[in-house]
Order: C-alpha cells, then structure tokens, then sequence
C-alpha cells in the first residue's frame, strides 16, 4: 500500500476509465496538473480502443463500469504481457474486490472516496516501479493466486537487491527459486506473507523484497509483533501524543510513520493480538492511521510485509486470527525451506555463517575440518539456520586453534570411559546420572523456543549481574555489543529506561 509520497512526480502516460463524468474529469484534471499525459474512457469498450491504438505507462479504472468489471482490462492486459501498471478504484470496505484485482496483477488500489494525494502518489509509485531496473511484462494468467500478480524480470536488481539476495545462501531448487520470486513480486505493492519454520531467514527474504524493490532507497522497519507489551503495542504501530498515557512526555512516531516511503516488515504476525488484529485491518483497508491521543488521521506511505512460524490457517479455524486480515495480508505468499529440505547447502551455509560472524566480532575466520562438517551434517538443526549460527559461535568460543573440529562444538561422547554398571558408579554420578536420564525424558514439543528460553535466562542473569550495562554483560558472555543488541531485541528481553550503557 502506497500513499503521501514526497518523490517528484514523473511525466507518464495514463489512461483513466470511470462512468462518472465529474470524476473522470477531476481524476484527468488531476492529473494533468502533474504533468502527466492523459485520455479517459467511459466504460471497457472505450478503454479497449485505447489499449488498440497505444500503450500507457499507468491504467486507472473504477471496477464496476457500464459493461462490466474493470478486473476485466487487467486480466486481457496480463494475457497479452501488457507492460501497463495497473491500479484498481474500488467502493469503500469492498475488501474481496481489492484483494482479487491484487492476485490478478494490479500494482495498487484505491478505495473510495479517492484522496486526490492517494491518487498522485499512486500514480507516481506505480511509474517509478515501471522505470525501475526490474521493470517488465505481467506474467501470463493462469499461474495460480499466489503467482499471478507476479510481473515478469526483464533485468537484473539494483545492487542493494543484489546484496540481499546474496545473503540468501544456497544453491538447492527451493532457494533458487525463492530468489526468482523475490525479484518477480519486488515491482508490486501487493502484500507479501512469508511462511516457513523458525530460524529459516524470514526476515532476509523481507529485506530482499524490500531491496529488490523501488523502495529500496526507503526505510526498512523490522518489528516483532510477539515482543510487545501488549498495553503498549497501538503507540508502538501508531504513534503517540504527548500526554496520551502515562509516560509520554512528548510527541512520538510509530512504526507506521518510520516506515514512510518504504516497507514495513511485521515478523511474527500469527503473535498480534486479536485486539492488534482489528485495528491494523482497518490501517491496511484506509491507508491512513490516528495516533494514540490524536484527533487527525495521516495518511500512510507503506508497504506491508509479514511473516510467521505459525499456521495461519489454524489460528483462522480457532478463532485467533482475523480471517478478513488474513486475506488481505496473504495476496503473494513466500515460503522459506527448512534445512530438512536443503541438506546439501549446509557446507556453503556454514562457511557463510562463519565468515559473517568472525567479521562482526573482528577475529580472523578458522576453517571448518571435514569432519566439522560431517558431524554438523548428522545433526537434525531444528532449529534451522539459527541454530547452526549459535552451533558455530559456540564452536568459535570453545576452539582455540586455527581449525574447528568436532570437539569445538561440545559434543564431548566419553561414555566408554564411565563404568556402565550403577553399583559401580558413586552417589554423586549415580545422582547426577538419574538427574540426565530424567531431563532427557523432557523432550521439549517446541525445541526453538525452549533454547530461545535458556538463551534468554543466561542473557537476563548476565544482564542483571552487570547492572544491566549491555557492553559488560556482552564481554561477560564473550559477545560483542552489536551481538548483544541483537539477541536482546529478538528474545524481547525488557531493558530498564534509564539504561546508558555505550550502545
């Protein structure tokens, strides 16, 4: 969703098609204030003879016209591998017409009554989208809804895109692929839902998108929906005026205003409230947001990217997800592959994880022995690349040579040296022996949040251990104030307010 650019606008053709004279004419006039070349159509046959006798850079239509839906114009123009941006004008709250022209290819839509500023900013969006490097023709019909709104690539990325896609490391069918779906969607303003386990790089698929995108010179906000208080979660999507609760000493921005002019990433959205659920709903359906305490609305510049571990569809059944939310989040839906499903890229993975770790903490790279990568290559890594990255900073904390081996990593298996027989074993190994056997029969159902749990206990101990000064209880646990950062922010670990450590 695209609203309230500053960006200059562009000289670019449109043609614009409503029944309504008087809107027809104010979008037209609208327009051409802008700078723009414009012609109008009454109804579909009107736009037909148009689209015969010339191309445009932008189609504006109303969906319902005279002679049938406008949904109609941008499927034929989707059949022929027209190069058109589509955006859709629909009635207010008519959420299955928007989200439908969406699936079928339109870069944007607007609700009515349209905001003049929407349909500028509209306009302007969706022909820097068209003159951007990754600019080309709509895919034929006929992919399926989760395809079908994707344009197809006729050049390269940017180098920002390309960067980011090459942070998604691997070589396996299911990777490739996910870096061709990257740069297809980056050219529309649908939303993008991104699926897969945790620990899989949800959020390096988002910043691609992002990157990849005409919006890459945008921010991007990253935002984990389930580490926020929930008493505080409106002001921290929406914003805040001075005085609006208790605490709010002056005017602040919400992620919704950060995110202007670019892409707003919602991880975790399957952790929203239901409350939460209602109100970024209506955000996505008007466009624009009130902040908390405020009497005016403002228009919002953003485009939505959400992710989630979770099943959506389950929670829809249960009741614990707004399934008008779902439908409209769920217009382009990315899937992240499992290291299960990847075994093969474990090797360059593992050499990657290493070298970007080794140069964040400025320490020089060690080599990975073969049967490093043997014994990392019997493990299960549930918890996907995550924990491949904590295997090998743990390796990296323990080694103390110039090559990483199996025994850097932890995986002490002395049991041959233990006498295997319990009357042979004192109380004390007997004790902590039964004490082991017990935890092993605790299987935890949900291996990742168990270990995000004991990282967060050891981090919250160290924390409290140096007064809750970031750079000391980093050096504590052998990490680097950035690493510490980064830890804190994703297990949500609550940090005093007057915490003036050097961060």
């Amino acid at each position: 969703m695209a609203i309230s650019s500053n960006t200059p606008s562009l000289s670019a053709s449109v043609l614009v098609v409503d029944d309504e004279p008087d809107l027809r004419t104010l979008y037209e006039l609208t327009l051409l204030r802008e700078g723009h070349a414009v012609v109008a159509a009454a109804d579909l046959a009107q736009a037909r003879e148009w689209l015969a006798q010339q191309r445009f850079d932008v189609l504006i239509s109303d969906m319902r016209l005279p002679d049938g839906l406008g949904l109609e114009l941008l499927r034929e123009l989707t059949q022929a591998q027209r190069t058109e941006k589509c955006i859709v004008i629909t009635a207010f709250g008519s959420a299955d017409n928007a989200v439908e022209s969406l699936k079928a290819g339109a870069f944007d839509y607007l609700t009515k009554p349209v905001d003049l500023k929407q349909l500028r900013n509209a306009v302007t969006q969706a022909v820097q989208s068209q003159r951007h490097p990754l600019a080309g023709h709509q895919s034929p019909a006929g992919n399926g809804a989760a395809t079908s709104a994707e344009p197809m690539r006729s050049a390269p990325p940017p180098p920002s895109g390309l960067k980011s896609l090459g942070r998604i490391v691997g070589r396996a069918a299911s990777i490739v692929q996910i870096k061709g779906r990257i740069e297809k969607v980056a050219t529309s303003m649908a939303p993008v839902l991104i699926l897969g386990e945790s620990g899989t790089g949800k959020e390096l698929v988002a910043r691609a998108v992002h990157d990849c995108s005409h919006r890459g010179h945008g921010p991007f906000v990253a935002v984990n929906c389930g580490a926020i208080p929930e008493n505080l979660i409106e002001a921290e999507f929406f914003g805040a005026r001075k005085g609006a609760y208790t605490g709010a000493t002056h005017d602040r921005e919400g992620y919704f205003q950060a995110a202007k002019g670019g892409t707003l990433f919602l991880d975790e959205i399957g952790d929203l409230p239901l409350a939460m659920q209602a109100k970024l709903l209506r955000v996505i359906q008007e466009r624009r947001v009130r902040a908390l305490g405020g009497v005016q609305e403002e228009a919002v510049d953003v485009r939505l990217v959400s992710a989630t571990h979770r099943d959506l569809v389950a929670l829809v059944q249960a009741g614990q997800f707004r399934q008008d939310l779902f439908y409209r989040l769920n217009v382009i839906e990315l899937r992240t592959p499992s290291l299960r499903e990847r075994r093969d890229d474990l090797p360059e993975l593992a050499h990657a994880l290493l070298q970007r770790i080794c140069k964040e903490s400025g320490q020089p790279t060690p080599e990975l022995s073969n049967r490093a990568l043997d014994w990392i290559k019997a493990r299960d890594l549930p918890g996907n690349v995550r924990e491949l990255e904590n295997l090998l900073q743990r390796a990296l904390a323990l080694s103390s040579g110039e090559r990483l081996e199996p025994e850097d990593f932890g995986d002490t298996d002395d049991t041959d040296e233990i006498p295997t027989q319990p009357d042979q074993l004192p109380d004390s190994v007997l004790s902590a022996s039964t004490s082991t056997a017990r935890e092993h029969e605790e299987i935890p159902s949900d291996l990742q949040s168990y270990l995000d749990e004991q990282e967060k206990q050891v981090l919250l101990k160290a924390l409290r251990e140096c007064d809750f000064n970031r750079t000391a209880a980093a050096a504590r646990l052998g990490l680097n104030l950035r690493q510490m950062r980064y830890r804190i922010q994703r297990l949500g670990i609550a940090m005093p307010s007057n915490d003036d450590d050097a961060a």
